[in-house]
């Protein structure tokens, strides 16, 4: 039994075609697959992902090959999901490390395999696109053993075997020839040679390690895991194991196991494989289930700890309750509580008031996502600004540091340095090659708060950026981040044409003529690092004599459209972005003009 199965992970950085090749390894192999055979990125079910064009979720599929089952399991490639990295890697016996010919190793590549390493897997290593124009394999190659070196690979590991591929065409080969390949059994019979198959023990009593859990709307909650000795049937009592120590007997339901990208039930999981156990209301990623007479816990899971917090609250503006199904602290509360069930690297806790919650997370898209998760699913809340999580460490305090990779063309190289230079970046390296500069910079976390779409100004959109948690040091003293005013409306109701070009005059607008506004909500940037009240709303008096074209040739410039993420970045200490399923607004936490200045002159005093 144990002879016939492999476990394998897949790990690359952002938009290397990962989701591509699990693609052609599905279709190709001798596992039916249905309808998904016809699509693209098939394991890239998720909304959200099809529309970011990356993998958010970890998830899992199996196929067979020369009468092997292969269990493949798809991580995330950015290092804010890396709680989802970090224990679905504990499933795994190997990892295909997928590479692109032109781009080479890049900074979340890095971050995966080194996990990966720390576990003792053993690396495949892929190198894909080998079909584009600017290919340049062996370059890449060499760049990949110095990451194995750097990042402390003992000799087996840094003596990886090479598969070449073009994962959109479906083809790999032992050599960079891409005219010489036809399909994608090279990765097949590669993967049968270099990844060990599972050391299990069938007669050991049963231990099993939750890493993942999913819903089923006829069998309840199922939980995810790697059986690393016995087996399990249906019908027979189980110890569940819990994080904290407890224990608690329970009876397994249903045994299922992956086949292509389903779950099919079967009467009994043996050691070595993948499997869903259903019949444990209460289980956790984490959790060991175990053997009823003879309970032995497994290590438990080390996720690394979140450094940015924000705060999530009931939504307090005057259009609270119009656009949102879900909008109380019951609902909120009710709703992250069942995100901690999946997301082990989220933590939530009370805030100030029973309405609101400080939720922390390994980064800005990380929370992002849930925000956008939430609004989706109907909630509404409001946001504040990400802040960074400090630690204390023998009397010293201590702030997380994240290295910064940009590529960028020469002609912004200098503002890029000024931009850095006042967040107290400090250049590690840079170098020149064809017309592109390459910057790698150590900068505090909340120095990069914001500076994404500040680098997209400067540079156009023309800025390529990746970040990855360093360590935490010593602070790095007073940070001068992007400082902005905001054109705050001045009345509730709906914005005109004529007052919106009154407001154009003074900054950047966010949004158009004909829609509704509150006092107190921003409308647009000021020029100047102050906050401005603007009467959008104001209509033009009608004059008893009026000439044909008196106002024709008045025309508003397109409100700058903020995504999501552009509005977390952009909103400053005394801000909140509005969530709603239907829209996204940014506003002050102090709806009320008077109030802002009292509070302004107190702070000033003190």
């Amino acid at each position: 039994m144990e002879q016939q199965i492999r476990n394998i992970a897949i790990i690359a950085h952002v938009d290397h075609g990962k989701t591509t090749l699990v693609d052609a390894l599905l279709k190709q192999s001798e596992t039916n697959i249905g309808k998904a055979a016809t699509s693209e990125r098939i394991m890239d079910s998720n909304e959200l992902e099809r529309e970011r064009g990356i993998t958010i979720f970890s998830k899992n599929a199996s196929v067979m090959y020369k009468g092997v089952k292969i269990n493949i399991i798809d991580t995330p490639g950015h290092a804010d999901f890396g709680g989802e990295v970090e224990r679905v890697l504990k499933m795994a016996d190997g990892v295909l490390l997928l590479i692109d010919a032109k781009d080479g190793p890049m900074p979340q590549t890095r971050f995966v395999l080194k996990k990966a390493l720390e576990l003792g897997h053993k690396a495949i290593v892929v190198v894909n696109k080998i079909d584009l124009k600017d290919a340049r394999p062996q370059e890449v190659l060499n760049a990949t053993f110095d990451l194995f070196v750097d990042l402390g690979a003992n000799d087996t590991q840094a003596n990886f075997p090479v598969v070449y591929a073009s994962a959109i065409s479906g083809k790999a080969g032992l050599t960079p020839e891409y005219a010489a390949m036809t399909n994608i059994a090279p990765l097949f019979d590669a993967i049968l040679e270099h990844v060990p198959p599972p050391e299990v023990k069938l007669d050991a009593p049963l231990q099993m390690l939750v890493v993942s859990l999913a819903p089923d709307s006829y069998k309840g909650k199922l939980a995810i895991g790697r059986m690393y000795a016995g087996t399990v049937k249906t019908g027979t009592d189980v110890m569940h194991m819990h994080r904290d120590g407890t224990m608690a007997k329970q009876r397994v339901t249903a045994v299922l196991v992956f086949d292509g990208l389903s779950r099919i039930e079967v009467p009994e999981g043996h050691a070595g494989d993948l499997v869903a156990i259903a019949g444990m209301p209460d289980v956790m990623i984490g959790d060991t289930i175990a053997d009823a007479n003879n309970p032995t816990a497994l290590p438990p899971i080390h996720i690394e700890q979140p450094t940015v917090k924000m705060m999530f609250g009931v939504n307090t503006s005057p259009f609270a309750g119009r656009e949102g199904q879900y909008s109380t602290s019951r609902n909120l509360h009710d709703r992250l509580a069942k995100e901690l069930e999946t997301d082990v690297a989220l933590r939530v806790d009370q805030g100030e008031t029973m309405d609101t919650f400080i939720v922390s997370g390994r980064g800005e898209l990380h929370l992002s996502i849930l925000i956008e998760k939430m609004r989706r699913e109907g909630y509404e809340f409001h946001a504040s600004r990400p802040e960074v999580i400090f630690h204390e460490e023998n009397g010293v305090e201590l702030e997380p540091i994240e290295d910064v990779w940009i590529d960028v063309p020469e002609t912004y190289s200098g503002s890029i340095i000024e931009a850095l230079g006042r967040r107290k970046g400090e250049m590690v390296n840079m170098h020149m090659d064809h017309g592109t500069c390459h910057f790698h910079f150590r900068v505090a976390t909340r120095g990069l708060i914001g500076f994404r779409s500040q680098l997209m100004r400067l540079t156009r959109g023309l800025a390529i950026m990746n970040t990855l948690f360093k360590a935490y040091a010593p602070l790095v003293g007073t940070i001068e981040t992007n400082p902005h005013g905001s054109l705050i409306a001045f009345e509730a109701g709906m914005s005109i044409n004529y007052g919106l070009l009154a407001a154009e005059q003074r900054g950047a607008l966010f949004i158009g003529p004909n829609v509704e506004v509150y006092a107190g909500m921003v409308v647009g940037e000021n020029a100047k690092p102050e906050d401005l009240e603007v009467n959008v709303c104001k209509t033009k008096r009608l004059s008893n004599m009026r000439s044909k074209g008196d106002g024709v040739s008045e025309s508003l410039a397109p409100p700058r459209e903020l995504s999501l993420e552009d509005c977390l970045e952009y909103i400053g200490a005394d801000e909140f972005v509005e969530v709603t399923p239907k829209s996204i607004r940014i506003r002050k936490r102090e709806l009320d003009a008077n109030k802002r200045k009292r509070t302004k002159r107190e702070e000033a005093n003190e």
